[in-house]
């Protein structure tokens, strides 16, 4: 990209989101210091439609109103609080002091850096947004700014992937530094006022209440490399995590007992309708146009007419009920099927759903480490006779890592589309795997039929 497409991007996006850390900026634009610097400059001080707070936040002001002193002092006025619910998490590193004790301050100042920076990755990620760092540990609130209907697994899933990220840390803070970080993480969700606090010389936006408080001492009690969540954030996220109950404790500062959950995993609930289907779903009603039409392009497809169909609507009207439906009305019926979903989580993987397929498929666990996955991965394609020299290094790259590494897009999703239906073949039929496609550079594949022929 020129400059000014990269600096149009950079207005964009400090323009809808009215504060971007520096550091996020870099990353969505994908530019080095210098282009970030550039970048600064022209927003704060060419164009004067943002300011520079603390030397970390770009802030905008801009639309028709140049950013004046008496504008930037305007802007700094504290307002009324406003209430909401909110989930606050807090992260903080395990015997901090000790480690303290150990260390030269400036070796102890770059692990802390490390660390910070590994957990405001992950923040910014799931869109949530670190109100303070305080020393060795974060203050993060999910549902403010910016809210999601679903900002309590957000909050979980940051929790899990900020203990995952401070472990690969470990790895290079090993191998140079010769320690070891492991972190704790509560979480609380409750009403909350949000507003400016502070003097003129330090302002900060805060959310006040027992919540953030909550928060805290839960993190206090969690065992090293763990996510504990309160009862409340629990009745939000029941279904989709896998806890064990640790029972009502008694926090200090707080009158009533607190249940307490301990996050362990996942529960392979990928929807709000996979959890209602465990419970069992009420009829489907007004719908028989749309089910009859679905049953119709299946028999085309059985006769060997391909088909394709496109659901589209409005959230929550019932695409997914009737993709169930036609599930459950195929039920005894020879076909093949897999499902692959887009996740906001994961916006910055283009081939998520592909990854997430592959992960399925091969049973990996978040918990496996890389040489058994990479077992598995081996064993598998040598099953299937696929070259082990071209597409373990093909594959690996794309299931071990968020971004598209030095592999055509094309080939990469042609290569795991492929291997996916083989494997589904031989899982789902349990009969003879049909004779391996040909990959050839650039990813182009012969006798698509037999790989892709899921309908017959």
């Amino acid at each position: 990209m020129t400059f000014e497409e990269i600096l149009e991007q950079a207005i964009a996006t400090v323009r809808q989101r009215r504060r971007v850390s520096y550091r996020a900026l870099k990353l969505q634009l994908r530019v080095d210091d210098d282009v970030l610097e550039a970048v600064k400059d022209e927003l704060v001080y060419a164009q004067r439609v943002a300011r520079d707070e603390d030397g970390r936040v770009l802030v905008w002001c801009g639309d028709g109103a140049p950013a004046s002193s008496d504008s930037v002092a305007a802007e700094s006025q504290p307002g009324d609080g406003e209430r909401r619910n909110l989930t606050v998490l807090f992260c903080d590193l395990v015997e901090s002091t000790r480690l303290s004790g150990q260390l030269d301050p400036e070796d102890l100042r770059e692990i802390i850096r490390a660390y910070q920076a590994s957990c405001a990755e992950v923040v910014e990620r799931f869109d949530g947004h670190i109100a303070q760092y305080l020393g060795d540990g974060l203050l993060v609130y999910f549902g403010y700014p910016r809210a999601h209907e679903d900002d309590a697994q957000r909050a979980v899933r940051a929790g899990r992937e900020i203990v995952t990220s401070i472990g690969a840390l470990n790895a290079r803070l090993e191998r140079e530094k010769g320690v070891r970080l492991a972190v704790r993480v509560g979480i609380h969700t409750g009403l909350v006022v949000i507003g400016e606090i502070g003097t003129a010389g330090r302002r900060e936006q805060l959310a006040l209440g027992e919540t953030p408080n909550i928060a805290a001492r839960i993190q206090g009690l969690a065992r090293p490399d763990t996510v504990m969540v309160s009862a409340a954030t629990w009745h939000l996220v029941h279904g989709y995590f896998v806890s064990h109950d640790l029972g009502a404790h008694l926090l200090k500062g707080v009158d009533t007992a607190v249940q307490l959950h301990e996050i362990q995993g996942e529960s392979g609930a990928r929807t709000r309708l996979d959890i209602a289907s465990a419970r069992g779903l009420t009829p489907l009603v007004g719908r028989d146009p749309e089910v009859t039409m679905l049953l119709e392009r299946w028999r085309q497809a059985k006769d060997g007419h391909r088909q394709a169909v496109v659901l589209s609507g409005e959230a929550g009207i019932g695409k997914s009920r009737l993709v169930l439906v036609l599930k459950e009305r195929l039920t005894g019926e020879p076909h093949l099927d897999w499902e692959c979903r887009c996740s906001p989580y994961h916006q910055d993987s283009a081939l998520h759903p592909v990854i997430d397929l592959f992960h399925r498929l091969f049973q990996w666990h978040p918990v496996d480490a890389v040489d058994a996955k990479l077992a598995k991965l081996e064993e598998a394609l040598h099953q299937y006779r696929l070259p082990l020299a071209e597409s373990v290094p093909l594959l690996a790259t794309l299931l071990f890592s968020r971004y598209m590494l030095p592999f055509e897009g094309a080939s990469l999703l042609l290569l795991a589309t492929m291997v996916a239906v083989i494997v589904l073949a031989k899982r789902q039929r349990g009969a003879a795997l049909p004779p391996p496609p040909v990959v050839q550079a650039p990813g182009i594949a012969e006798r698509p039929a037999e790989a892709t022929g899921a309908a017959r």
